[in-house]
């Protein structure tokens, strides 16, 4: 059995790496299933939203996730609302996803369940 996505880390993502295939993103949509798929621009990226009774734990939400990418050397865009946060990974080198996207997004859903 292959490790969960929640324990791996990122790898350097390279400009010549194929994005993931339907069948790769499908096999590792699962394990984050509050993680929607959207295109913009020709671009697939992850999208999920999350709710906070006040600005003040959006935003200690919102340095937890940027500590996290720091650490993983892979940055989201992060949307900072009243009450609700929006994050966004994608592999920007290779405009699409990358198992670091998958990667990032369960460890965001470990940071907001408090794990």
């Amino acid at each position: 059995m292959s490790k969960k996505l929640n324990q791996s880390f990122c790898e350097a993502c390279k400009f010549d790496i194929p994005v993931l295939s339907k069948k790769e993103i499908q096999e590792l949509a699962p394990q984050i299933p509050s993680w929607a798929i959207f295109e913009e621009e020709d671009i697939k990226k992850l999208i999920c939203s999350f709710a906070f009774l006040n600005y003040k734990d959006s935003l200690v939400f919102v340095n937890k996730v940027a500590a996290l990418a720091e650490k993983e050397d892979h940055h989201p865009v992060i949307i900072l609302e009243w009450g609700k946060v929006t994050v966004l990974w994608w592999s920007h080198k290779i405009k699409g996803l990358h198992k670091n996207d998958f990667i990032c997004a369960a460890k965001t859903d470990d940071i907001y369940k408090g794990n």
